[in-house]
């Protein structure tokens, strides 16, 4: 064990450093209010998925479509990844988002996908939690900080097994609606977005905490799908997630998904969101001494 470093004599100075924002994310394209309100204004339902209790599902959802996160019974917390439809190598990107955005999303907030399409799949339109804020343990609702609740953890910290966290959730609903097998559908699984999942960092100890959600039957998050989607939504076996998960303790209810297709008039003009624009090759000469 090594032994305690002695604080140097500058120790002040050196934390006294001014913060810098990593990203100028002035300079995204700016949240349409004026576009999104008009895509919410009538849209015709097309679909409804139910999400039952400790269990996931897929949905695909068409470019340019809403679909809509609900809570129906109870206080339920649920694990959202997204994919592109035609190509599951871009998926969503919950650390690129918690970068550009912040450790929760809200109305105007955009959900990234990986690198290298690196692009907007998802803007959430409305949030109908958007007046809890910042509470005073400093916890926001949902967090793109968590990963979601796996087997492997789980084992590793009980050495119990498991199977309805909501990553095997995600693998099963993935593996149903794609044809993969288990094992194929698991590579594809990711970090989540925690829908109505209330979270933060302990000030003393920075570690990750939980608390019971404030989501109540009739509330929603909403987002509009700015490329074609394949999405999947575990409806996480901690219920609230206001005291465990990964086992059956909590209650749980079922989540809804409703899918709203918005008006020809709405999307006129709108495009599907490009890939990125990023041409060079990361520094790797090709022939002809090119980039």
């Amino acid at each position: 064990m090594s032994e305690p470093t002695a604080e140097p004599a500058d120790a002040a100075t050196r934390r006294a450093a001014r913060p810098v924002v990593c990203y100028t994310v002035d300079r995204l394209p700016p949240f349409d209010a004026a576009f999104y309100a008009g895509v919410r204004a009538g849209p015709s339902p097309i679909g409804t998925i139910d999400i039952p209790p400790r269990d996931a599902r897929a949905f695909r959802v068409p470019a340019g479509h809403l679909f809509r996160i609900v809570c129906v019974d109870g206080p339920q917390v649920g694990d959202l990844n997204l994919w592109n439809a035609d190509d599951l190598g871009e998926r969503f990107f919950s650390g690129k988002t918690r970068q550009l955005h912040a450790t929760h999303v809200t109305t105007g907030d955009r959900l990234w996908s990986s690198l290298p399409g690196l692009r907007p799949m998802a803007t959430v339109t409305h949030d109908s939690l958007a007046w809890y804020g910042w509470d005073e343990d400093g916890a926001g609702v949902h967090d793109v900080i968590g990963t979601r609740c796996d087997p492997y953890t789980n084992h590793l910290l009980t050495g119990v097994d498991y199977d309805r966290c909501c990553h095997s959730n995600l693998v099963r609903a993935l593996a149903t609606a794609t044809g993969l097998s288990p094992d194929e559908a698991e590579a594809h699984v990711h970090d989540v977005l925690n829908v109505f999942m209330c979270t933060g960092f302990e000030r003393d100890t920075h570690r990750y905490f939980m608390k019971a959600s404030p989501v109540r039957p009739g509330d929603c998050l909403e987002l509009f799908a700015e490329i074609d989607l394949l999405a999947a939504l575990s409806a996480c076996p901690g219920g609230d997630c206001g005291a465990g998960h990964s086992d059956d303790a909590a209650a749980c209810h079922p989540l809804r998904v409703e899918i709203l297709r918005p008006s020809a008039k709405a999307l006129a003009g709108w495009r599907p969101a490009s890939r990125n624009g990023y041409a060079g090759r990361h520094g790797v000469s090709m022939k002809g001494g090119r980039q």
